[in-house]
């Protein structure tokens, strides 16, 4: 943040001193120096990520538009995220000066403006301009060659082949997507394919493979498939699709997307670029395309909770909310989305028991709430440290979940975890041993189980064998690696305990348990001022609960032996 506004200092410098040329040198002395402080505050604002502010600012600076290069760029991509694409398409058009618009996101605009009225002849020369840009991310090079694909389908009606290793399940799902616009009979197997690959969860492209069984009449099928969806384990849409389908009302499903619809398919598109971005903690070129596939097909408004989730994480609580206002309760699962992160930020602003009265109050207030409601309040309850509550919840979904389902496995280990924390060791054991026989192996459960064992010093050497079959599975997870070094710090293996604490602490050099356990293992080990660093370290972090700063405080002045 100061490099950014360091560069913008620099910028405003450089500005200030090419208007004062301007001014001296043009006779009209057009310039108004209001509308360069308004200029410079949309700027700040801007650099801070305050959207709002920032537009407020460019529409009292209007007249800079020709006047300065930078001023056109900020502005649409403003009027972009607060929802305004037509009115952004509209400025970059109306420019003047070609060189204005020689920036990615105008060039994004004026294609979509393109696609929309079907001005095939400017979409090929705007693909050229597009082209240009293709080597700055590859996100970008991804974006050129799928929307040429686009050009392509929409102009002669066939589907080009774009089959490059590096575009991963891209291809897989332009591929489907396009083979349903053209109406091919390979459209049912691609999405099938897509849906069921190992390769990674692509479990959204149900939605879309049900719409098209609706659109063809295929009523029965699509209640078929609707009753193998596992309630809890996928994601939103998913999880309303179910809901939508459960209670007949397909017209939902059937007019938030149409693949015979060019705006549907590239809005889509436009939706899995900004995931990508988001992916990549990209959150302002995230909500450049999120704007612009809503923009496309505002009927699948339920995009937009990607739209609150990275205001949500940029802390710009304002944007979020004002996000969160459009899901009605009409769609009990995007609802209860809204009533969580609600909730989120009123931990955020207000604190933590407020929000949790907030999201009770919400939840009671739900006649019959659906499976996934009641596993995320159960997971909020466990989250709080109201274990009690939570195994009462957890325990209603045990008496309803299908035994041969993942959900099952997942809700015994998360009832088994609420009992250990309540050291109800008994119940806890008998929840994870029972996880484990319904999902064999299953690395995270076993990790618990194992490492519940160790805080006991209990079943030491049946712990350590546990914890090196979840080890071969998952050789790069922090808690796995922290439990094994552990378990050889209690069998005073210290050196192999020290190979593996200081790869747990790598990977999570803030947690303050791996770096208490490293400082015991340097301890043993006698490098006595190393472990007394490490623990003054601990006692700094922001996430170390009351009790261990107790504990290391002790070992600080008489060390562990004379505990």
């Amino acid at each position: 943040m100061m490099f950014n506004k360091f560069k913008l200092l620099i910028f405003l410098i450089i500005f200030l001193y090419q208007n004062s040329v301007f001014s001296k040198t043009n006779d009209n002395n057009k310039f108004n120096h209001r509308y360069l402080s308004n200029y410079f505050s949309a700027l700040i604002s801007y650099d801070n990520q305050n959207n709002d502010k920032a537009l407020k600012y460019f529409n009292s600076s209007k007249s800079l538009i020709n006047e300065h290069d930078n001023f056109l760029k900020e502005f649409s991509i403003s009027l972009v995220e607060d929802g305004q694409v037509a009115k952004a398409i509209n400025k970059v058009k109306n420019s003047k000066n070609p060189e204005q618009i020689n920036f990615l996101e105008a060039q994004i605009l004026l294609i979509v403006d393109s696609f929309i009225k079907e001005d095939f002849n400017r979409t090929q020369k705007i693909l050229k301009k597009l082209k240009t840009f293709e080597d700055d991310d590859s996100y970008e090079f991804i974006v050129y060659k799928i929307l040429d694909s686009y050009f392509k389908l929409f102009k002669n009606n066939e589907i080009i082949s774009i089959k490059n290793k590096n575009f991963g399940k891209l291809f897989s799902i332009t591929e489907a997507f396009q083979s349903c616009y053209v109406q091919s009979k390979n459209t049912n197997s691609l999405f099938i394919n897509l849906i069921n690959s190992s390769e990674g969860n692509y479990s959204r492209y149900l939605f879309f493979y049900l719409s098209k069984l609706l659109q063809d009449g295929d009523y029965i099928t699509v209640k078929q498939i609707s009753n193998t969806i596992d309630p809890i384990s996928n994601g939103l849409l998913i999880s309303q699709l179910q809901k939508w389908i459960d209670k007949s009302e397909y017209k939902k499903i059937i007019n938030s997307f149409s693949c015979e619809n060019k705006n549907h398919l590239l809005s889509e598109f436009f939706f899995l670029i900004s995931n990508l971005y988001s992916a990549d903690e990209n959150y302002k070129r995230s909500n450049f395309y999120l704007n612009i596939s809503n923009f496309l097909n505002s009927n699948f408004y339920y995009n937009l909770s990607l739209l609150a989730e990275n205001y949500f994480i940029i802390e710009d609580y304002s944007s979020s909310k004002k996000i969160l206002k459009l899901f009605s309760e009409k769609d009990e699962i995007y609802f209860w989305f809204k009533t969580k992160k609600n909730s989120q930020i009123i931990k955020e602003e207000k604190s933590k028991n407020k929000a949790l009265i907030f999201l009770e109050k919400k939840f009671q207030e739900i006649d019959n709430p659906s499976t996934k409601i009641i596993f995320d309040m159960a997971n909020f309850y466990k989250n709080y440290k109201e274990y009690e509550k939570a195994i009462i919840l957890y325990s209603k979904l045990l008496k309803t979940i299908d035994k041969n389902s993942n959900s099952y496995a997942d809700i015994l280990y998360r009832r088994g975890g609420s009992f250990e924390r309540l050291k109800k060791f008994e119940k806890s054991e008998n929840d994870l041993l029972l996880s484990l026989k319904f999902k064999p192996d299953d690395p995270y459960v076993m990790n618990y189980l194992a490492y519940s064992w160790l805080e006991r010093n209990y079943k030491i050497n049946e712990a350590l064998l546990m914890l090196k079959r979840a080890y071969e599975q998952k050789k790069n997870d922090p808690y796995i690696i922290d439990s094994i070094g552990w378990a050889y710090y209690l069998k005073q293996d210290y050196k192999k305990a020290e190979k593996y604490l200081i790869q747990a602490v790598e990977l999570m050099p803030d947690d303050p348990i791996v770096n208490d356990h490293y400082g015991d293992i340097l301890w043993k080990l006698n490098k006595k001022l190393q472990a007394r660093y490490i623990w003054k370290n601990v006692l700094k972090l922001k996430d170390t609960e009351e009790e261990m700063k107790n504990k290391i405080k002790d070992k600080l002045l008489k060390g562990i032996d004379n505990i």
